[in-house]
């Protein structure tokens, strides 16, 4: 499995991080060739379902998640969203971690371990890299940096 880590802060507050990166279908607008399409009926939390679909025409995979974990952040306590991969080519699980810092702002985590089936593991460092900078890219573009 592959795995990375994104780390971004911001001046906006936690709870606003958090409900911009918990904002899974404009995660599909930043991310180059993805759409999402939203599974489950609002609001977002535990047993939400969504389908990132990337690439074009019968060159696109799905890639199904659900939210498995929900803790908002809350004064003294940071917010967790854990999601599932529950696909047949795309595997794995990804944590997005907000934590409120002094003065109002926010640092944000996303840890994902990937999986991509006939992928061989030697090339996990390079997904690694890939899964960086395109995370990297959709979390600035969510919080607006």
């Amino acid at each position: 499995m592959s795995l990375f880590r994104v780390e971004r802060t911001s001046a906006l507050p936690a709870e606003e991080v958090w409900r911009r990166l918990t904002d899974f279908r404009a995660h599909g607008r930043l991310v180059p060739l993805t759409r999402t399409r939203l599974l489950s009926p609002g609001p977002t939390g535990v047993g939400t379902r969504f389908v990132a679909r990337t690439g074009i025409g019968r060159l696109a995979v799905d890639d199904p998640m659900e939210v498995v974990g929900w803790e908002p952040p809350a004064p003294g306590r940071p917010g967790t969203c854990r999601l599932e991969k529950r696909g047949r080519v795309v595997l794995g699980r990804a944590v997005i971690e907000v934590y409120g810092t002094p003065g109002g702002g926010s640092r944000a985590v996303w840890v994902e371990e990937l999986r991509v089936r006939g992928v061989p593991a030697v090339l996990d460092p390079v997904l690694a890299l890939a899964g960086r900078r395109l995370f990297g890219r959709a979390m600035d573009g969510l919080l607006g940096s």
